[in-house]
């Protein structure tokens, strides 16, 4: 008997709760069509978009700090990963050996220590923060339901009264209900009126306490990992001064010999064309270069004469036929003005100027279109006459001195390395 009463009240707080769903679904249906009115509360579902505007950031910032956990995760792996290399490589009668080893535990204890941290005072903070807003959400939830409850007890009495026919009874059924959903609403009315705007004041502390957290765990890990970094770096200095002999040289990187060939036939062949109209070269006099198996590369042209002065000026070319990094920065001269980049308006510059290097190294020049720079030279770098001839990691220039000095780039430009130079316009 105890199991059938037990499933009766089951069934009938299901009928019940089926039938408060049907009746609140006809009630929004009759509001939305007008024909009965809502209950409004402007004060509350401005407290409403608070707390979903400060739902919305707080999920975003937890969502950013464990992604900067993250960060900080593969950080530590990769400098754990680099100070291993560094013990392998680190031979065992160089000196400072076990300081380097020393070091290298030191850094990996920081990391796991800065990591749990900001664990415990950041991200559990932030989920603790996080945690209440679900209950407060579903309690939001419940009282819009409840009061689609109090406004169709209240409709649903109102109707009874203003009927033709009267029934006490049921009036005052419907009266009882009235009171006793309204005093539902109320209640869970009345506490969120209370504490959502007290969950929205509390967002500026909450905010203030975990980025001060946060930049004061970065702070004191940066000065201890300056430190180690500090030491390391004077391991790595007594290391330098017993081998000092044996320093490190920068290079250039390689250039393509195939297109350097290309470049110096080219170049041969137009500097031995006959000129236009002649139907044969004049022979060389003996002993001149072209007598000779000797390709030269740097000659100085005839100058232009008035007629032909303005027909040689470099023609700028179009910028999808020049690489990256020319079409970046290209300028042209027009009528021996330069336009565009840092040589605007400026006669004192080459044809075609992009902005200037200095040599950080000295480079010893391999092949005659080559220049050669001591550390501190300036080169004004200008485009390559035929993009295709540029190589990987070669600019071509012309060194300042000697552009103040001749004025004629085919005297004085060349390739150089860019990596054994820096930008400084």
């Amino acid at each position: 008997m105890a199991e059938m009463g037990s499933k009766g009240v089951t069934a009938g707080k299901i009928a019940s709760n089926v039938q408060k769903k049907l009746t609140r679904a006809q009630e929004k249906v009759l509001q939305k069509l007008g024909k009965a009115d809502e209950t409004k509360d402007e004060q509350f579902e401005q407290c409403v978009q608070n707390f979903n505007k400060q739902l919305t950031e707080g999920t975003r910032l937890q969502k950013d700090l464990r992604t900067y956990l993250a960060s900080v995760k593969a950080m530590h792996e990769a400098s754990k990963k680099l100070n291993e290399c560094l013990q392998e490589v680190y031979e065992p009668d160089w000196p400072g050996r076990d300081e380097a080893n020393k070091i290298a535990e030191n850094n990996d204890l920081l990391w796991l220590d800065y990591h749990q941290k900001l664990v415990d005072q950041a991200l559990l903070t932030m989920d603790t923060y996080l945690g209440q807003f679900p209950d407060i959400k579903s309690r939001i939830a419940k009282r819009g339901r409840k009061l689609v409850d109090y406004d169709s007890a209240r409709h649903h009495y109102e109707s009874l009264q203003t009927a033709k026919k009267k029934d006490e009874a049921k009036i005052a059924k419907a009266e009882e209900e009235l009171i006793k959903a309204q005093k539902v609403f109320e209640e869970m009315n009345v506490d969120l009126q209370e504490e959502l705007p007290s969950l929205w004041n509390s967002r500026v502390g909450f905010y203030v306490n975990t980025f001060q957290s946060i930049a004061g765990l970065e702070e004191n890990f940066h000065k201890e990992m300056s430190k180690l970094n500090q030491n390391l770096n004077d391991v790595l200095v007594s290391l330098e001064k017993q081998h000092g002999s044996n320093t490190f040289t920068v290079k250039a990187q390689p250039r393509k010999k195939t297109k350097l060939l290309s470049r110096l036939l080219r170049k041969k062949n137009s500097d031995n064309a006959p000129a236009k109209g002649n139907k044969s070269p004049s022979p060389p006099p003996d002993g001149s270069p072209a007598a000779t198996p000797e390709i030269r590369v740097n000659h100085e042209p005839e100058p232009p004469s008035s007629a032909t002065a303005g027909a040689s000026l470099p023609k700028s070319p179009s910028q999808s036929s020049l690489p990256a990094v020319v079409v970046e920065t290209f300028s042209a001269t027009v009528n021996g003005t330069v336009e565009g980049g840092s040589g605007v308006g400026r006669l004192d510059l080459p044809p075609g100027f992009m902005f200037k290097v200095q040599a950080q190294h000295d480079y010893v020049a391999t092949d005659t279109d080559e220049l050669q720079l001591k550390a501190g030279d300036v080169v004004l770098v200008i485009p390559f006459q035929n993009p295709e001839e540029q190589d990987e990691g070669w600019l071509m220039g012309v060194k300042e001195s000697d552009w103040n000095q001749h004025k004629e780039l085919e005297k004085c430009r060349g390739v150089f390395p860019e990596n054994f130079t820096e930008r400084v316009q």
